[in-house]
């Protein structure tokens, strides 16, 4: 049985504020193209404020939820790892995830640079 996450942010016409409901299935599966974030932003603040850290298990993602956590799996040599969304992605990105280099070295793509992957949206760990 498939779970659910629901994030939800609301409208009202006098505040301006916004309305939006998004749902992620849990263990639903997507695909797409891997890399790792340049040493340049240690040290700087990600979209949800933490500090970017690269011996984290964190990735950067367009439009899942802040938080939520993804198994990532190398689909050339099976290796996976989990992380969780805490930074975006820029909406042209051509990649799908970017991951830290804690999580790049886990699915042995230091050295590649860019791999294609699957992403599954997993319950926290």
């Amino acid at each position: 049985m498939k779970r659910l996450l629901c994030v939800c942010l609301f409208f009202s016409l006098n505040s301006g504020a916004l309305f939006a409901q998004t749902e992620v299935a849990v263990d639903s599966i997507s695909f797409g193209r891997a890399s790792y974030y340049h040493d340049k932003f240690v040290g700087r603040k990600t979209s949800n404020g933490e500090v970017f850290s690269q011996q984290k298990f964190t990735a950067a993602h367009k439009t899942l939820p802040m938080g939520t956590y993804v198994k990532v799996t190398n689909l050339k040599n099976r290796e996976s790892v989990i992380v969780v969304i805490n930074d975006r992605l820029p909406p042209h990105s051509k990649r799908t995830i970017d991951l830290t280099k804690a999580a790049a070295r886990e699915l042995k793509m230091l050295k590649s640079g860019v791999v294609k992957v699957s992403l599954e949206i997993v319950e926290k760990p």
